[in-house]
C-alpha cells in the first residue's frame, strides 16, 4: 500500500485529501493507499471512499528523504515515512501552547494568521461546534480557552471565501493609467464587478450594459459623472461598488462601549457570511477574479496588497461561521481598528479610536502574516528545506510548479515527492485552491502509483 502525508488539516489540506480520497485507485478489492495527515488541531475526518486516512495531532518540524521515500520528523518524536508529501499548513504561527486559559489575550491582526491560530485555541483545547436551530454554529467551549481581544489596522476579519460561481460574462478590460496606478487599477475592479452585475442580474439595473460600459469608460474613476452614472444606473444601495468603505468599513465610526462594537461586528459577520453565500452577489466574486488578474503587476503595493488579503485571501464559509460562533459565545471579542499597543509593568494594554478604554492582558499573541523566506519565521521543516537548497521562494512564498504542486528546488529543478498548496505557496488564493488541489492529488496518485509498480517489480 501506497502512503501519502498531508501536512496540515485547513482548508488547503482537508481539500487535497478529498480528492486523493476521490481519486485513490483500488488493489485487491481494497484501497491502494493510506493518508496520514499531521496537524495539532487536526479534526477526525470522514471517507466514505474506504480510503484509510490516520491522523496525527502533533507538529511536523523536519522532512528528509531516504532511498527514496520520504522522512516526516514530528515534534513528538516520532517519523513518518511516505512516498509522496504534501505540504498544505498554513504560515507558521506564534507558539500557542503558553498562551494561558480563562483569561484576556491580546491578538494583533485579523486576516490570515488569526484564522490559522483559532483552531489550536478553541477546538485544540477540548471545545467542539455543535448545531444551532437553523443550522448554524453554536460553540460549547471546553474551558481552557484564553479570551481573544481582536485589534488590526481595519478592525475586521478577511470576507469569507464566496460559496458561488460567476454567472454573467466576465471579462476584464485594462485602462491607461495616466499617472495614477491606484485609479486605474481600482476602475478595472469596477469595471469586472458592474460586468457582472449588468450581466448575470439585469433586473437589478436601470439600463444595459451596453449603454452603461461607454458611459464608464470615459468617466473618471471615483468623480462626480461616474457616482451620478452610478446612482441612477444601480438603484440599489447594496449592488453598487464601494471599494473605500470595503477598505474601511470601521473609518469614522465610535462606539461607546465594547458592548455595542461586537453587536455591529456580529451583525457584520453575518452580513458577510449571507452575501458570500448568495449567487445573487456573484458581482462580488467578479472583483476577486479582476484581483487576481491585476496582482502579477500590483504585488507590493500596500493598497493593493491589502485590499486583495481583505477580498481575495480569506477563510472559508465554513471557518467564518465558526468564528462568528466563537464571537456570541465570547471566546473572540473585537476591540476596533488602529489600535495603539503599548507594554506596561502589568503587560499589555490596548487603546484605539473605535472605542473609549483600555483592554489589558498579560499576553500578546502577533497574528499578522510573517515572512517564510530564508532566514525568516519559517518553522522548523521549511527552515531545513530552504537551508539545503531543497525549497526555494517566489515573491516571498514557497515556489512551486503549475499545475501538479510540486515543489521547486533552489536549482530550479522539482522533486518527485514533494509537493504544496495552499497559503504558503505563491498558488495559494482560494480561486485557485479547488484546481490546483485536484491537480496535486492526480500528480501525488500518479506518483505513488508508479512507486508501487516499482516495488512490485
Amino acid at each position: 500500500m501506497g502512503t501519502i502525508v498531508v501536512i496540515g488539516a485547513g482548508p488547503a489540506g482537508t481539500c487535497v485529501v478529498d480528492r486523493i480520497c476521490a481519486g485513490a485507485p483500488q488493489a485487491g478489492g481494497g484501497p491502494a493507499v493510506e493518508v496520514h495527515v499531521v496537524d495539532p488541531a487536526a479534526p477526525a475526518r470522514e471517507t466514505p471512499c474506504g480510503v484509510p486516512v490516520h491522523v496525527h495531532r502533533d507538529r511536523a518540524i523536519g522532512l528528509a528523504e531516504s532511498a527514496g521515500r520520504q522522512l516526516v520528523r514530528l515534534l513528538g518524536g516520532g517519523i513518518l515515512e511516505a512516498d509522496a508529501v504534501v505540504l498544505a499548513q498554513g504560515h507558521p504561527g506564534p507558539d500557542l501552547e503558553n498562551v494561558p486559559a480563562g483569561e484576556p489575550v491580546l491578538v494583533r491582526g485579523a486576516g490570515r494568521a488569526f484564522t490559522d491560530l483559532l483552531a489550536p485555541l478553541t477546538v485544540g483545547r477540548g471545545g467542539r461546534f455543535t448545531r444551532g436551530p437553523q443550522g448554524e454554529p453554536v460553540y460549547l467551549p471546553g474551558g481552557l480557552e484564553p479570551l481573544l481581544y481582536v485589534g488590526s489596522r481595519r478592525g475586521v476579519p478577511h470576507h469569507a471565501r464566496p460559496g458561488y460561481e460567476l454567472a454573467g460574462e466576465a471579462r476584464a478590460r485594462r485602462f491607461p493609467y495616466e499617472g495614477d496606478e491606484r485609479q486605474a487599477t481600482a476602475k478595472e475592479l469596477a469595471y469586472a464587478y458592474y460586468r457582472e452585475l449588468f450581466t448575470a442580474h439585469p433586473s437589478r439595473t436601470r439600463t444595459t450594459w451596453a449603454a452603461f460600459e461607454p458611459a464608464f469608460a470615459r468617466a473618471e474613476q471615483g468623480g462626480r459623472e461616474m457616482r451620478a452614472l452610478v446612482t441612477r444606473s444601480v438603484p440599489r444601495f447594496a449592488d453598487r461598488l464601494h471599494l473605500d468603505r470595503l477598505a474601511r468599513p470601521l473609518h469614522g465610526m465610535r462606539f461607546g462601549d465594547l458592548a455595542g462594537l461586537q453587536r455591529w461586528m456580529h451583525g457584520y459577520l453575518a452580513a458577510d457570511l449571507e452575501r458570500r453565500s448568495d449567487p445573487g452577489f456573484s458581482p462580488d466574486l467578479a472583483l476577486i477574479r479582476a484581483l487576481l488578474d491585476a496582482r502579477p503587476r500590483m504585488a507590493g503595493y500596500p493598497w493593493f496588497e491589502g485590499l486583495f488579503g481583505l477580498l481575495a485571501d480569506g477563510p472559508s464559509l465554513a471557518r467564518q461561521a465558526e468564528l462568528l460562533a466563537l464571537a456570541r459565545a465570547g471566546i473572540v471579542t473585537f476591540i476596533g481598528a488602529e489600535p495603539r499597543i503599548e507594554q506596561d509593568e502589568d503587560g499589555w494594554r490596548a487603546s484605539g479610536p473605535t472605542v473609549p478604554g483600555l483592554t489589558r492582558a498579560r499576553t500578546l499573541i502577533e497574528a499578522r502574516r510573517p515572512y517564510t523566506g530564508p532566514g525568516g519565521c519559517a518553522g522548523p521543516l521549511l527552515a531545513g528545506l530552504y537551508a539545503r537548497g531543497e525549497a526555494r521562494q517566489a515573491a516571498g512564498l514557497l515556489d512551486v510548479r503549475l499545475p501538479d504542486g510540486r515543489l521547486v528546488t533552489g536549482d530550479g529543478s522539482v522533486h518527485a515527492r514533494r509537493f504544496a498548496l495552499g497559503s504558503l505557496t505563491a498558488a495559494g488564493t482560494f480561486a485557485t485552491l479547488l484546481p490546483l488541489a485536484d491537480a496535486v492529488a492526480r500528480a501525488v496518485l500518479s506518483q505513488v502509483s508508479g512507486a508501487l509498480v516499482d516495488a512490485a517489480a
